[in-house]
């Protein structure tokens, strides 16, 4: 049997942006009605240095398996942070169909989500945006709410350089923390190794995409500020326990009933936003349904002839 792959680069040259929100949505969508299902993540600590993920999904006659695996340290040496790889498999009778780069559907899918949970949270006639951490999933996610219509926006990150070239662009300006604090929409993408965003930074209107924290111990922003903000998330479950919600959870501060699922928004079960003063927070764990409708893309992208792939024999 022969496989096609989809490397890096191919996955990321294959998937038009908003195309890609618009397919991300609509897993956002399927999954909240039960179409699409989705085991929880699962989490292979490698202490101290990282941990493994093992995440599923199947829908639209497609079964996912994502292997990924996120080691900080790697940077020092020259090797990314997030490697791994994604499995596409016929959900009808289990033929492998397609492998694919996860680091690269990962930065799409998570771009694609920031621009998703902005056009459902942000007020209406927000603009601007402030992208605090400018590395590979920070770059996708400005391009993609560029590709939506936002802009221009302010790049930080404490390599100057990543922030300039972001910035360089998109035609937008490089700036610090507090510049790009004060836009419409703020996309944190940062590590999560410590608190970006504080409670005197939130204001009236503020709509907030906190996409680094991706596991437990991770945090871009304070108890405080996260108990203060209108909240949503990707899925309950996974934000409480390794996402931006889980410190102000453990902490009593924050509850099951003060958080609304993006999939619920989506479906006009929750009418989002309170009020054009609130400050919407949108925790972004990053959901394996979400990697299949990047996959799928890329994989009708290649059935179409639109992509060359190379090939394995199994």
């Amino acid at each position: 049997m022969k496989l096609p792959v989809l490397d890096h680069d191919a996955v990321l040259a294959t998937v038009d942006l908003q195309a890609a929100t618009a397919q991300v949505r609509e897993a956002f969508v399927r999954h909240h009605r039960g179409e699409w299902e989705m085991p929880a993540k699962v989490y292979l600590p490698c202490p101290p240095d990282g941990d493994f993920r093992a995440m599923l999904a199947r829908g639209g006659e497609l079964a996912l398996l994502k292997w990924i695996c996120s080691f900080p340290g790697a940077a020092a040496a020259g090797q990314p942070t997030v490697a791994g790889i994604v499995c596409l498999s016929d959900a009808r009778d289990g033929r492998p169909l397609m492998l694919l780069d996860a680091r690269a559907v990962t930065a799409l899918r998570t771009g694609a989500g920031a621009a998703v949970a902005t056009e459902a949270l942000a007020p209406d006639d927000s603009c601007t945006v402030g992208i605090v951490g400018c590395g590979l999933h920070g770059t996708w996610t400005a391009r993609c709410l560029a590709a939506a219509g936002y802009g221009p926006g302010v790049c930080f990150d404490p390599r100057v350089d990543a922030a300039s070239a972001l910035a360089a662009e998109l035609s937008w300006e490089a700036g610090g923390r507090e510049a790009a604090l004060r836009c419409d929409v703020v996309c944190c993408v940062t590590p999560g190794a410590m608190p970006v965003v504080e409670g005197v930074d939130l204001r009236p209107g503020l709509h907030l995409n906190m996409l680094g924290a991706d596991g437990p111990g991770k945090a871009e922003a304070t108890i405080g500020a996260v108990a203060s903000c209108q909240l949503f998330c990707d899925e309950w479950e996974q934000a409480s326990h390794g996402g931006e919600l889980t410190g102000a959870v453990q902490a009593g501060a924050v509850d099951r009933a003060a958080v609304t699922e993006l999939g619920a928004v989506l479906c006009g079960e929750h009418g989002g936003r309170c009020g054009p003063d609130a400050v919407t927070l949108f925790d972004s764990t990053g959901l394996a349904i979400q990697d299949l409708a990047i996959a799928k893309s890329a994989l009708e992208a290649w059935q179409h002839g639109r992509v060359e792939a190379q090939t394995v024999r199994l």
